[in-house]
């Protein structure tokens, strides 16, 4: 669950989609290793070999940005076992709910060390991974019996190829869906805005985990249980990779953190102020539906907005820019903008604090400030006189004040947003 903007204490809830297609992927597990315990394993070799696969693959399971987790070869042995035909020319004949054994049991093996270390499994995660290879093996398995095999010279291959890359595709865009469900439940955002965000987040790694589980069933026909290793190999430094970028994210996101605590501790602004400025100016952009880009923009400049400060000979009383003149407040902005220009790659960042203290309509011949810029102003404004406090009678009397300055100076869409945001943080 999502943390609660401030002064919250109500217990966490289950939300219902989460809930949903966690209950679902439960109960396929269970019922699929109790099926397969009582009818027996079939062809048990082929079933370690590719369990132990996806154990290893859970256990290395990675973190990308926008908190989605991920198991690349995990993911990628249970589609190879899944579109599984023969091992060097035997054929294979076990069934969907032993593919979706071996799953769970892989799943559960690859989770201990996780458990036993400290870290809680993500069901998430573990329940979007089982129910795609749930349809796919309903699917692929049915149609097994019927399909033209073996391979040339034998048999003809292409209708075979055809339907794993077509159920690969579909196999993604359902993941797509459940993952856009349970973001847009979470951050309280369209599903719309959502599915698109996933769609061009995991379209690279959902298209090589597709390719590799392919290759790998396909491999098996010639190489037998050996292709496992071989077309694993380029899927394992696919995952690096994106390893490597998502630690690059985090460094950068630490990094504009730590930058944003130099206001802190200097003096010029109050313990916790970026930090609650930023929290509330990202839920106000889901709230306002931004893409996941946009939102990790809006956090950078939400967390160094004051960072113009440091450029005062004497602070302001409490950090508090909504009191000071409309002048020094653009001046307090554009030099904050300059500093953080002066990283080269952060661009958009260093416009929206510049624009920040613009009134809703603009200010000059640039037009309306950016949506990030709206929000920062109204997130900024209402934690400034605010600050920590937990008074719902404060709350609410600075809300209308800005709804009062709406139109001029406030956005009157971002400041109801907020106002929704708020009152469901239960800070209202």
């Amino acid at each position: 669950m999502e943390a609660p903007l401030r002064g919250d204490r109500r217990p966490p809830r289950m939300r219902p989609t989460r809930l949903l297609l966690t209950l679902l992927a439960a109960g396929f597990a269970a019922g699929s290793v109790l099926w397969t315990l009582v009818n027996g394993f079939i062809e048990p070799h082929a079933a370690l070999a590719f369990g132990t696969l996806i154990a290893v693959g859970e256990l290395a399971r990675i973190t990308l940005p926008g908190h989605r987790e991920v198991a690349p070869i995990a993911s990628a042995g249970a589609i190879g076992y899944t579109f599984l035909l023969d091992i060097g020319g035997a054929p294979v004949h076990h069934s969907a709910w032993q593919v979706m054994a071996v799953l769970a049991l892989g799943f559960a093996v690859g989770e201990l060390p996780h458990i036993a270390v400290g870290r809680p499994p993500q069901w998430d995660g573990l329940a979007r991974r089982m129910l795609i290879i749930v349809v796919l093996s309903l699917i692929f398995r049915s149609l097994v019996h019927v399909l033209p095999w073996p391979p040339p010279p034998e048999g003809e291959w292409w209708p075979v190829l055809g339907l794993m890359g077509v159920l690969v595709i579909a196999g993604w865009l359902t993941d797509a869906v459940f993952a856009a469900a349970l973001r847009s439940e979470r951050l309280r955002m369209r599903v719309s805005v959502a599915l698109r965000d996933e769609l061009r987040a995991q379209f690279g790694l959902g298209m090589a985990i597709g390719s590799s589980g392919i290759l790998i069933s396909l491999a098996s026909t010639v190489t037998g249980l050996a292709g496992l290793l071989v077309f694993t190999a380029p899927l394992l430094v696919t995952q690096v990779a994106f390893r490597r970028f998502a630690e690059i994210r985090l460094t950068y996101l630490q990094t504009v953190r730590a930058l944003s605590r130099v206001t802190e501790v200097g003096g010029y602004v109050e313990t916790g102020h970026s930090r609650r400025v930023s929290k509330l100016a990202t839920a106000i952009g889901s709230e306002l539906s931004m893409r996941e880009s946009e939102l990790l923009e809006l956090e950078y400049a939400a967390l160094m907005h004051d960072i113009g400060q440091l450029s005062l000979r004497d602070p302001i009383a409490s950090g508090a820019t909504v009191l000071a003149a409309p002048r020094e407040q653009r001046r307090i902005a554009e030099l904050g903008s300059a500093v953080i220009r002066e990283t080269g790659v952060l661009d958009g960042v260093a416009e929206l604090v510049r624009r920040q203290c613009e009134p809703c309509d603009g200010d000059g011949g640039d037009g309306p400030p950016p949506l990030g810029s709206r929000i920062i102003k109204v997130a900024n404004a209402f934690d400034d006189l605010v600050g920590e406090s937990t008074d719902r009678d404060r709350t609410e009397a600075v809300l209308e004040r800005l709804r009062m300055d709406s139109g001029v100076e406030y956005d009157a869409e971002v400041v109801d947003a907020a106002a929704r945001v708020l009152r469901r943080s239960g800070a209202w």
